[in-house]
């Protein structure tokens, strides 16, 4: 759950209940065969695996090292073993095998395993998720209706139940069987869909596929800052291209992302500038220049407070590190 943020309400699920640990062998069995499969599914494998069933992601990780930034895209993440914490602003979130994880927008995050080893590697698990999917189901007349609710977080963490779980379990058991992928897969997406729909927070995952909400209108924002990260910002003509006032933008591009726009603008940048020194092997003059910097001293500042080192230091430790692995 996020540290400074309100706990996932409880949800449908039987099994969810507030404030309440209630001792449920049918849950903990569950748990072990999650454990059981991903350690098959990912054995001698140090990371993340693609599977046979389109958008699903295993992971493997006994040596975590230190924090990763990245982008986290719209997803449902669950652990089987170890816990993980992801950094949104200054909001830091936890989740462990007792709590799955929702995304609804791309987010720029700062991301720790921080329970893992050797003898009981962190596992988990990624399902991309589809917002024509989530718009499809939502369109449903079967659906039951939804509380009404203002853009609020493009991330949660909720409790795990039995019925989550058992639809996550038949989904991963496909990849024993690929050729049932092409019928069957689509089937379990959308009964997980449903769950994530009518479970805790359920309601913020609507939003994002509801047409002209402000949770939409923001990710319509997001997509505009993605495409346009390298010049310089103009919010007035975002809030237009989105149909927001100026102020409006603000307060719910706040809400959302736990960051202002120059904020995620920024992040963006300083990403993308670290992927390029490290893997493209560009100094850092020119990729400050590349992803829209005009000061080299503004953008070593800002890299260094959020890498932690400057980026010459910092793109040394990187590789020291990449070469120590490699002769490992």
């Amino acid at each position: 759950m996020a540290l400074n943020d309100t706990p996932g309400l409880p949800g449908k699920d039987s099994h969810d209940q507030p404030n309440e640990i209630r001792h449920d062998p049918a849950l903990d069995q569950a748990r072990l065969d999650l454990v059981a499969l991903l350690d098959r599914f990912t054995i001698g494998c140090e990371g993340s695996i693609e599977t046979p069933v389109p958008g699903l992601f295993l992971h493997r990780i006994m040596n975590p090292g230190g924090p990763k930034h990245g982008i986290q895209t719209p997803a449902l993440a669950l652990i089987a073993q170890g816990s993980k914490r992801l950094m949104v602003g200054d909001e830091v979130y936890i989740y462990d095998p007792m709590h799955y994880l929702v995304s609804s927008v791309d987010l720029p995050v700062c991301g720790q395993v921080s329970v893992a080893s050797e003898s009981e590697p962190y596992l988990g698990m990624r399902l991309e998720l589809d917002v024509d999917e989530i718009t499809s189901l939502i369109q449903d007349e079967s659906l039951p209706p939804a509380m009404q609710t203002d853009a609020s977080r493009g991330l949660y963490v909720n409790r795990l139940g039995n019925s989550m779980l058992d639809a996550v379990l038949r989904l991963l058991r496909l990849v024993d069987t690929p050729e049932d992928v092409p019928i069957l897969a689509p089937l379990v997406k959308r009964e997980i869909l449903y769950r994530l729909l009518m479970n805790g927070s359920g309601a913020r995952l609507r939003q994002i596929a509801l047409q002209d909400s402000q949770t939409q209108r923001i990710a319509k924002a997001i997509q505009l800052l993605r495409q346009h990260f390298d010049q310089p910002l103009r919010v007035e003509d975002i809030a237009r291209d989105v149909h927001m006032s100026v102020s409006s933008l603000h307060h719910h591009f706040k809400a959302v992302t736990a960051m202002s726009p120059l904020q995620y603008q920024k992040q963006l940048r300083l990403q993308e500038a670290r992927r390029l020194m490290m893997l493209d092997v560009v100094d850092a003059a020119t990729a400050a220049h590349r992803v829209g910097y005009e000061s080299a001293s503004q953008f070593s500042r800002e890299y260094s407070r959020l890498f932690g080192a400057p980026p010459l230091r910092d793109t040394r430790r990187w590789r020291d590190a990449t070469a120590a692995a490699a002769g490992a």
